[in-house]
């Protein structure tokens, strides 16, 4: 047995003072030299925090709808552990439970259930003897044959008008029960509210003053002595302590009970071989090891303050690094984050800040589109739609990494739930059951598309194998495995692979529709060229003269090229050429630039142009204070060609804009025939003229940039090969070329997109030699196994595995290719209609938390 004095705070009804008076006892109790654990029956979040500000302790809740009976006890041990009192704040009136089922969660089921002793805190200001009735009847009634009356063994008396009206009450009371307190009518030491309830104490700057102020008033005016020596006849405790890491399935210490209440903060003992609750709720594997790379985000602030204490717990316990994010200050996602939780709380209190940090919005965005492991709670699934109602009304933006917006609703959504997933996903399982609560009062006026989260009345939410975002709150100590499926995601997470190349999705036997080098043969002078350039291979190469061949070619001076070693190395200049304070990566695209930018030792923003936009450039989507932007044109994978205006329109004073042309061999929309200020222009010789062993490439821009990139230029890079390439493909013969070869290339494309929109195969209209097709999960392996390489999409920030890159081949090539794709059709995913049914939906009596 173990000992651990303890009271409930209970009263009637809701409104009568529980909160404040429960605060303010841990609170005097806490000054008064105790260690003291704070409890909250329910599902409630606001009050916990109250609770954790008054004792210094986290706040933690005891609810067998969200954890099951059975978890009551270890987990009073487990938050009390250390402590040498605990105070348990009931909810709503003493024996008002989930509706239906005979006062389950109830504060007299949990008050019976962890054999604890109960204070009532009675509101007397419009009755007096009636009172002494009402203590009576909850001290006498018995709601079950079978089930004795809770221990009541207390009163505090609240609001109480005069003294004579205070000694009314306490005559009529009489011996029946102690009278431990009167508290007159004192509005300064009540909590503000609004439509949830209280205001949480993280957004109260006056809370800790408050704090002092309620707890100063309790020690004068209740006895606290009295409280002291009642807790401590609370009855012993048999159970042990509840342990993240055995509801894991990872401690296997000898079991023996937790040390006795107030031996100086030792932590209890771990039970042996506690089996995981997981294993009634379905497999948990994979689980995390402790030791993981797994590092979650989790968010906190004044705007995200509704997180149970065990979540966080638990994820440590999985082997996750746990790392705070504040939405309202802090701008980047905490380097190295694999996984990314945002909890409950009041976004649309605190829309305006959220919705100015434009740098965190771009981030999260970014992040949830490219697979970071994401779990979004209410609030944190309001935080990730397009835009959320402020305080005036006004539709304020949001993260838009869900494709749906909030509003206020009408009236306040309270219940307990029992929801069942509908597929497999990042959390659960398909039909795999969880009990949770709803507590809003906002609903999505647009649905997300996809999969729901978990069957319920209001299935508002999305589910996929990297994202989890609800309405339901779930206690994570009741369903385990939840928490385990989430760090093992994150421990496994990497992001996109920005070192990815087409060349690595083709191989011996495949027909390779993954590379995007043209695949004719090269012009015959351009093979003498190259042949040629090796007499020259007994001098060190010299690229001035190939320097003023392609200035001629553009109508540039000499002083505005930079021949380089492909554009590869022009993108590793300019990640060196300054001390950029704000880069920023337009995608999806050619990845080598941010991969050269995160070597040179920057962490760049990404901006994601979006599939429902068409991939096109917004100029206003890019951050005013960037001082690099790189963007391809057109874009590689999507093929999208931006108007050079919108391009220009980047321009600045003080940043750079680089412009990716290594596909713009018909010079449409080209900006590198005219000097601009604040732009660079690359160029690549590989994909046109089919010479990838040969690197060659050349920079346009102001001769001052030009004159900077060539002192950081290692000397000789570029070889005398590529210098003769430059040169020869800077002829009137070799742009005549050009233009043939990509007028073959567009026929060649616009067979391959036909042939794709025969099929019914979603495409993004394309100017390149390639097409971004959604062929659909599985696919590309599908298509690997019939003999076709084709380039995976999923390694593109902003793009899934759902989506690839064809290179357009001859007609021949491209009609088997699309014969193959008919056969692999059935693979690709199709919409699946999510049936919002079969829900258990139990609802609480009344509108307290």
């Amino acid at each position: 047995m173990v000992a651990l004095p303890r009271l409930v705070v209970a009263a009637p009804a809701s409104g009568h003072g529980k909160t404040t008076v429960a605060t303010g006892l841990m609170a005097a109790l806490a000054r008064a030299g105790h260690t003291v654990s704070g409890h909250k029956v329910g599902p409630d979040y606001i009050d916990p925090g109250y609770h954790a500000l008054a004792t210094g302790r986290p706040g933690r809740n005891l609810d067998p709808h969200l954890v099951g009976e059975e978890r009551l006890v270890p987990l009073l041990l487990h938050g009390a552990a250390g402590a040498d009192l605990a105070v348990i704040e009931g909810v709503m009136g003493l024996y008002d439970g989930q509706i239906g089922a005979d006062g389950f969660a109830s504060t007299a089921h949990v008050a019976a259930v962890t054999r604890s002793p109960v204070v009532l805190v009675v509101d007397i200001s419009s009755a007096s003897r009636t009172i002494a009735a009402t203590i009576h009847g909850l001290r006498t009634w018995a709601p079950d044959p079978g089930r004795p009356p809770v221990d009541v063994v207390g009163v505090v008396l609240n609001k109480a008008g005069s003294a004579r009206h205070a000694d009314e009450v306490v005559r009529s009371i009489g011996d029946q029960v102690p009278v431990l307190g009167i508290l007159q009518r004192d509005d300064g030491i009540e909590a503000p509210s609004r439509h949830l309830g209280l205001v949480p104490a993280a957004e109260r700057a006056d809370a800790a003053a408050a704090l002092d102020r309620l707890a100063a008033q309790i020690a004068e005016r209740v006895d606290l002595e009295q409280v002291v020596r009642l807790a401590r006849a609370a009855p012993g405790l048999d159970g042990v302590p509840w342990s993240p890491s055995a509801a894991l399935g990872f401690d296997t210490v000898a079991a023996r009970p937790a040390q006795p209440a107030g031996d100086g903060g030792a932590r209890p003992a771990q039970p042996a071989s506690v089996s995981s609750p997981s294993v009634e709720q379905g497999a948990l594997a994979p689980v995390s090891k402790p030791g993981s790379s797994a590092r979650i985000a989790v968010a906190g602030g004044r705007a995200f303050t509704f997180r149970y204490a065990e979540t966080v717990e638990l994820l440590r316990a999985a082997g996750a690094e746990v790392v705070e994010l504040d939405p309202l200050t802090d701008t980047r996602l905490p380097e190295g984050t694999t996984g990314l939780y945002l909890g409950g709380g009041f976004p649309e209190m605190h829309a305006a800040e959220l919705g100015a940090n434009d740098r965190l919005r771009r981030d999260l965005r970014t992040a949830v589109a490219r697979g970071l492991p994401t779990v979004a709670e209410c609030a944190g699934l309001l935080y990730l739609c397009e835009s959320v109602q402020g305080p005036d009304g006004t539709p304020v933006p949001m993260v838009g990494a869900i494709g749906a917006t909030a509003e206020m609703a009408p009236r306040l959504t309270l219940a307990y739930r029992t929801a069942t997933a509908a597929t497999d996903n990042l959390l659960a399982r398909v039909g795999e059951q969880v009990t949770g609560h709803e507590f809003h009062r906002t609903h999505l006026t647009t649905p997300t598309a996809g999969d729901a989260a978990w069957l319920m009345p209001d299935p508002a939410g999305v589910a996929t194998p990297s994202l989890h975002a609800s309405y339901l709150h779930t206690h994570w100590a009741g369903h385990p495995q939840l928490a385990a499926r989430f760090v093992a995601a994150a421990a496994a997470y990497a992001g996109p692979d920005l070192r990815h190349h087409g060349d690595k999705d083709t191989g011996p036997g495949l027909v390779d529709l993954a590379v995007n080098v043209f695949d004719g043969p090269r012009p015959a002078w351009l093979d003498r060229a190259l042949a040629d350039s090796l007499a020259d291979a007994d001098a060190y190469p010299d690229p001035s003269g190939a320097e003023r061949a392609v200035a001629q070619r553009h109508g540039r001076e000499p002083g505005d090229v930079l021949a380089t070693a492909g554009a590869a190395e022009a993108f590793t200049l300019l990640a060196r050429l300054r001390p950029w304070r704000h880069p920023v990566v337009v995608h999806p695209q050619f990845t080598e630039p941010e991969v050269a930018l995160r070597t040179a030792g920057h962490t760049p923003d990404q901006v994601v142009l979006r599939h429902e936009d068409g991939f096109r450039l917004d100029p206003d989507a890019v951050p005013d204070d960037a001082d690099l932007v790189v963007i391809g044109n057109p874009t590689n994978p999507t093929g999208v060609r931006h108007p050079a205006t919108a391009i220009r329109d980047l321009a600045r004073p003080e940043r750079l804009v680089v412009i990716d042309e290594a596909f713009l061999d018909d010079d449409v929309e080209t900006l590198a025939d005219e000097r601009h200020d604040g732009l660079v222009v690359l160029r690549s010789l590989t994909k046109i003229w089919a010479i990838p062993g040969i690197r060659a490439g050349y920079v346009l821009a102001e001769p001052e940039v030009v004159r900077a990139l060539r002192d950081l230029q290692t000397p000789w890079s570029v070889s005398a090969p590529a210098i003769a390439a430059l040169v020869a493909t800077s002829s009137e013969q070799a742009r005549d070329e050009a233009r043939r070869r990509a007028a073959e290339l567009e026929r060649r494309r616009r067979h391959l997109e036909d042939g794709l929109r025969e099929l019914g195969i979603e495409t993004v209209p394309s100017t390149a030699p390639y097409v971004l097709a959604r062929t659909g999960t599985g696919s590309r392996e599908a298509l690997r196994g019939k003999g076709f390489a084709v380039r995976r999409a999923d390694t593109f920030p902003g793009l899934g595995d759902e989506w690839v890159r064809i290179s357009a081949r001859r007609t021949a090539v491209t009609d088997d290719l699309l014969g193959a794709l008919g056969s692999t059709h059935p693979v690709l995913r199709k919409p699946v209609e999510v049936r919002h049914s079969g829900a258990t939906v139990t609802s609480l009596s009344h509108t307290e938390r």
